[in-house]
């Protein structure tokens, strides 16, 4: 794959302000191990590379269980998450499948008893943040880097 554009480059005032939007959603005071989740679940929806690479390993690079990350894609099954937890990811796949779900009740509900108000704020833009960036890397073709292949046995 190629890139298409060095959208850094070409806009370079409009990515700063995203940045600067990005930087103050990760430091807002949400748990750092669940923002790392809840980027690398949307960036596995979108089918985001370039994301998920880099979030998994900045959340290994914190500390985060390499099973909590593979099993990702399957939190509903697996027992690994919290409540908190597990209300963030569902209302990070209701809007990041907005046009599908149209951000049911129910996943609103869920998020009550684990965050307050601010908190639901603070998560709704780290989501909106992360599906902004989604869009970028897979609108311009942000390449992941590519690791060795691992030497013959």
């Amino acid at each position: 794959m190629t890139t298409r554009l060095d959208y850094f480059a070409a806009a370079p005032q409009l990515m700063k302000a995203m940045l600067n939007l990005d930087k103050a959603v990760s430091s807002s005071g949400l748990e750092h191990s669940l923002i790392k989740l809840v980027e690398t679940r949307a960036s596995q929806i979108n089918g985001c590379a370039y994301c998920i690479h880099m979030h998994t390993r900045d959340a290994r690079k914190a500390g985060e269980v390499e099973a909590r990350l593979y099993l990702l894609d399957a939190w509903r099954e697996a027992p690994h998450y919290t409540p908190r937890e597990r209300a963030a990811l569902a209302w990070t796949e209701a809007l990041t499948l907005v046009a599908t779900t149209r951000a049911p009740g129910g996943d609103y509900d869920g998020l009550k008893p684990h965050f307050n108000d601010e908190e639901i704020v603070k998560l709704t833009l780290l989501i909106v943040t992360i599906n902004g960036w989604n869009r970028l890397a897979i609108g311009f073709r942000a390449v992941p880097p590519q690791a060795a292949a691992p030497a013959a046995a």
